[in-house]
């Protein structure tokens, strides 16, 4: 009787010990808003006959905690994990669990409560973005906890990448929060890298510099890889075409590092200082771009390990020529070696991070993001140093062309003076002549200016004329194109003009239009602004600079200014009101005033259909 209480003891014991063999995580009212599961998670091998029902019966004894070495490094795995969550709390709560990687293949999610499945759900980047329970950059499945709920989570997982599986458990409120915080930040970050790429292509397109180009497609390619990297460029590029994740990572790997050889040889000028490294840096382009294709024809997994090892080598291989040339006393070499040293280092971190052979505490693409953004910020002053090196070279030489002209216009003075000296009543004919003709020029040059002023003035009004403003709205119109600057055109037409014509006569007429000339002409006070006499009854008035609510606040000025405006014609005073059309856009093309000009006068049009006496600010659906 004895030996039998004992061997049920131990018996008991034993399922005891099994039963509770995995950690159980209890969540209540006091658990933190988000919550890493590593310690409550555990793991089993996939294999290809595996399914839900087979998993969810094995015993404890074949799930394995789940450590950094499961989950480390770039390799094709299949595996199941599972967890538990425990709700204590009297409230039912909503919670989110987040995957922050963005670049798994398959996730199959199923969802028991209390032992019942309740949900299946399949995510990840080798299906459309849309299918997602969530639309975010990550992976997320949001459920609802009551109290005494027993929520058990499992989760295969397939991927030729990055197995990497941070989960984290949010309440919805923070999660949503620290989603935005993330989206800030990303959009920030790859905002910057796109305007410094976009500004250096218009540069290069307008310079016709290698160097800019290179760098714009540097940039631009890296651009495209960090918002790949973050998952952004699948949720908002091609959201409808998984397939490209397969190649598009290792692609873009190969075609930065191209670009980073080719930008590298010109920056510093390898053609003039070493032969041997402008062959090093055309032949490691030449590599790249044949890597690119290679890892087409490659398995997904074989081509990042083998791209990520090049990037690392070529971040080295560039390091090593940017010291060797600045050690030779190139300043642009040396400056060079300093932003590449935040490259180099932030993808040698990240590739041994990818590749598992070291462990941290952080994201695998946290180093190469903070690495590449001080790099590109680096790289973008080296090359305005580098213009501005440029431009204080063509300003030398201009100085000392200046100087030698001077020189010349010296020699051929003191030959004047000789000549002068020979024969001084011939000189002193010459120079009455000669001041007799500069009389004579100048005041030739004031009747022409005279003139030119006349033919630009309305004569009526006293405001420009039409052929003032056509050349002055294409002017304005190349500012705004150059500085990306908002201009704004209104066009101003007199209500019921024809009544006061037919009621008072055309002087009448005449008088309210130099009246209400003179008001524009007070109103608008800016030198750059332009106001003239379109045609007939209507102004056409020319606002550089001017976003669509200063340019709406100037025409209601206008409009309410002339509405309060009386105008006496003898005894009478007549009432006057004006419509006015507003169209505010960047100009982008020499084409592109003609159809701002077109976008304000149908906005006049339709300020006039809708009850005149009023502004109407174009939009595309007036078309």
């Amino acid at each position: 009787m004895l030996l039998l209480n004992r061997f049920l003891f131990i018996a008991m014991m034993f399922i005891s010990s099994a039963a509770y063999a995995e950690n159980m995580l209890t969540i209540d009212s006091n658990t933190p808003t988000d919550l890493a599961l590593k310690e409550w998670t555990y793991y089993t091998p996939a294999t290809q006959t595996s399914d839900i029902i087979q998993v969810s019966q094995l015993a404890s004894s074949n799930w394995n905690k789940l450590t950094a070495d499961v989950v480390r490094g770039l390799s094709d795995k299949h595996f199941w994990i599972k967890f538990s969550v425990q709700s204590s709390g009297s409230v039912a709560t909503k919670r989110i669990l987040s995957i922050t990687n963005p670049h798994l293949d398959l996730i199959e999610l199923y969802h028991f409560n209390q032992q019942r499945l309740i949900n299946k759900v399949i995510m990840g980047d080798s299906i459309p973005f849309s299918q997602r329970p969530i639309i975010s950059n990550d992976f997320a499945y949001p459920f609802s906890c009551k109290n005494e709920d027993l929520h058990t989570f499992y989760l295969k997982i397939s991927t030729t990448g990055s197995s990497s599986l941070p989960i984290t458990l949010w309440t919805d409120d923070a999660y949503y929060q620290n989603a935005e915080q993330q989206s800030l930040l990303y959009g920030f970050q790859i905002g910057v890298l796109t305007a410094i790429g976009i500004f250096s292509l218009f540069i290069a397109i307008t310079s016709h510099s290698f160097s800019y180009t290179y760098y714009a497609g540097y940039v631009l390619s890296l651009t495209l890889f960090v918002a790949t990297l973050h998952g952004i460029a699948f949720r908002f590029i091609w959201p409808n075409w998984p397939i490209i994740q397969a190649f598009i990572t290792p692609a873009l790997l190969c075609l930065s590092m191209a670009f980073a050889f080719l930008f590298s040889e010109k920056v510093m000028q390898l053609k003039y200082h070493s032969q041997p490294m402008l062959r090093i840096c055309r032949l490691g382009a030449a590599i790249s771009i044949a890597l690119l294709f290679l890892g087409l024809l490659l398995d997904y997994n074989l081509a990042l390990k083998l791209d990520i090892c090049a990037v690392m080598f070529a971040s080295l291989l560039l390091m090593y020529i940017a010291l060797v040339q600045g050690f030779r006393g190139h300043k642009l070499a040396k400056l060079f070696a300093i932003g590449w040293a935040g490259m180099m280092l932030g993808a040698l971190i990240s590739g041994m991070l990818y590749l598992g052979y070291i462990e941290l505490q952080l994201q695998a693409k946290t180093p190469f993001t903070l690495g590449l953004s001080f790099e590109i910020l680096f790289m973008a002053a080296l090359l305005a140093i580098r213009y501005n090196d440029e431009r204080l070279s063509k300003l030398q030489i201009q100085q000392e062309a200046l100087i030698q002209a001077q020189r010349v216009k010296t020699t051929r003075e003191d030959a004047l003076r000789i000549e002068a000296r020979s024969s001084e009543q011939l000189g002193q004919m010459v120079q009455e002549r000669t001041l007799e003709l500069e009389i004579a020029l100048r005041e030739l040059n004031e009747a022409n200016q005279k003139l030119t002023e006349q033919s630009t003035i309305d004569s009526l009004t006293g405001v420009k004329n039409r052929n003032s403003f056509d050349k002055r709205i294409l002017a304005e119109g190349r500012i705004s194109r150059r500085q990306q600057t908002p201009m704004a055109v209104l066009m101003l037409d007199i209500d019921h003009f024809k009544s006061i014509n037919d009621t008072h006569g055309h002087l009448a007429g005449d008088q309210a239009l130099r009246v209400i000339a003179g008001e524009l002409k007070r109103i608008l006070k800016r030198p750059t602004d332009l106001v003239s006499r379109f045609g007939g009854e209507e102004f056409a008035i020319i606002l550089p600079n001017t976003n669509q609510e200063g340019a709406l606040q100037v025409a209601e000025s206008i409009r309410k200014a002339i509405f309060e405006l009386p105008i006496h014609w003898g005894e009478i005073t007549i009432p006057l009101t004006v419509s006015i059309g507003v169209s505010v856009e960047i100009v982008s093309s020499e084409q592109h005033t003609t159809l701002l000009l077109g976008q304000a006068d149908k906005a006049l049009y339709r300020a006039k259909n809708e009850g005149r006496n009023r502004i109407m600010l174009y939009s595309p659906e007036q078309n």
